[in-house]
């Protein structure tokens, strides 16, 4: 069988995110949730054709690949993630490029984590 062309192949995105949450959650847990909410929210063919992978997690970040043509399905899915293994857990999407690299300089290398026990945003807000 003949490999495709670059010219037939699906374009493909790179999702950068920040996983807030109460507790250490797990890269196994993780995947179950995402597939769970992509199933209930767009259906088994609209999560085959998003077709979601994670590629890296570690220290509450990482990256998602995901179809061109479907990012903005994926961050539905990816913001109706509530609650994973009975943790409650946000992600939150810092950006999207074309290429794993740039998605790791641009979002990941340089990117302070949000911790919210820290009550120095709160400061700001009162004044």
């Amino acid at each position: 069988m003949k490999i495709l062309p670059p010219t037939l192949r699906n374009r493909k995105r790179y999702l950068a995110f920040e996983l807030i949450s109460e507790k250490e959650v797990s890269r196994d847990d993780l995947i179950k949730e995402v597939f769970s909410c992509a199933s209930s929210l767009i259906g088994d063919l609209g999560s085959s054709e998003c077709n979601i992978r994670l590629l890296s997690f570690e220290n509450s970040k990482g990256i998602i690949r995901c179809n061109h043509n479907t990012t903005d399905k994926t961050r539905a899915v990816l913001a109706t993630v509530s609650n994973i293994s009975g943790t409650q857990a946000v992600i939150h999407i810092l950006g999207i490029s074309g290429t794993v690299k740039g998605a790791t300089k641009k979002y990941l290398e340089e990117f302070e984590v949000f911790n919210p026990k820290e009550q120095s945003y709160l400061k700001e807000y009162k004044s």
